[in-house]
């Protein structure tokens, strides 16, 4: 009959007093010498006997899919973190809405518009006169005299503190005063300037943002030189007239005004009016008719020699080229029609 090994006992390898002495603390490390007598067989024994398993302790796994009603919700990752949008849409956001003005009081308004854009001519006029190079040279003038004055003549530092503030102030004040005169310009337009010599009104062309009237564009309606000859010619001899729409055929159209509230510019905000203004143009003088800015527009007017006047001829230029390209884009998507 086999013997079954109880307890391995190492000291029969190792000797006595060695560090295996204190594994014998466990139960079942030791067994007798007679069945194993090397260290390997030993070990082997003894990984064998712990290595078996209990059938009874093994479960078969559960192979059924689990039902989806008890799944956890997935959670976000503490890793990922999404920023709110820095300027989010409000659900209540007013419409925009472009078209011809037809009230009076919405005219008003529109005129109200160009004539605050004429004022707005004086903060920008200032703006560029401090930094004129001609304006700038006289400024360096006074500030050297006055320098001479208190540093090298009286050599006490109050009086060149006060000089130089002085000489900024007057610097200063004298462009305020020189451009004030954009406000007398705007206070001068009236009702009249959107009438023609004929005595028809100029179309006005605006953007509302809900309730607020944003921009506002004049577009006078030339009617065709000859025509409107032939119109007088038939009125003189015949008594009678042509209807306006007719006369029109064959005109072009003039803006005489286009702005934009200040904290709406850059938007598209001009763009929309201005094919606002092809459109019209074109439907009631004809599809190929002409349309440009007015020589003598709105904010034509300068109360300044022409050498300080190049920021607002910079501005007129943007402006032409913001209609060509309007009309670029009309051109286009007429081709496209023809295809």
């Amino acid at each position: 009959m086999a013997h079954v090994a109880r307890e391995l006992d190492l000291n029969a390898y190792y000797g006595p007093g060695t560090v295996l002495d204190k594994m014998n603390v466990v139960p079942g490390l030791k067994t007798s010498t007679e069945l194993i007598n090397t260290p390997r067989a030993a070990f082997f024994f003894f990984l064998r006997a712990n290595l078996v398993i209990n059938p009874s302790a093994v479960s078969t796994p559960d192979m059924e899919p689990a039902p989806s009603s008890k799944l956890p919700p997935p959670s976000p990752s503490p890793l990922v973190t999404v920023d709110p949008p820095s300027n989010p849409v409000p659900d209540d956001l007013p419409p925009l809405s472009v078209g011809i003005l037809d009230g009076e009081l919405d005219k008003l308004d529109a005129l109200n518009l160009v004539t605050d854009s004429i004022a707005q001519q004086r903060q920008s006029s200032s703006y560029h006169l401090v930094f004129h190079p001609y304006l700038l040279a006289i400024l360096s003038v006074g500030l050297a005299v006055a320098y001479q004055y208190s540093w090298r003549v009286k050599r006490d530092l109050g009086t060149a503190l006060m000089l130089h503030s002085g000489v900024v102030m007057i610097y200063l004040l004298a462009i305020r005063y020189i451009t004030g005169a954009y406000i007398q310009v705007a206070e001068g337009m009236k009702w009249s300037w959107m009438v023609s010599e004929d005595g028809e009104e100029d179309t006005v062309i605006g953007v509302r943002f809900g309730t607020d009237l944003i921009g506002a564009l004049v577009l006078r309606l030339e009617p065709n030189p000859n025509h409107h000859h032939h119109h007088h010619h038939l009125a003189g001899s015949s008594k009678k007239r042509n209807s306006r729409g007719s006369a029109l055929r064959g005109g072009k159209g003039v803006i005489r005004a286009w702005t934009v509230k200040l904290k709406y510019r850059g938007k598209g905000v001009g763009a929309d009016m201005l094919h606002e203004a092809v459109r019209v143009t074109r439907e009631r003088c004809g599809r190929d008719a002409e349309i440009g800015f007015a020589r003598e527009h709105a904010n034509s007017t300068t109360v300044l020699p022409e050498a300080f006047n190049g920021a607002f001829r910079k501005d007129e230029q943007r402006a032409a080229k913001a209609l060509e390209r309007v009309l670029s884009e009309w051109e286009g998507s007429k081709r496209r029609r023809k295809l």
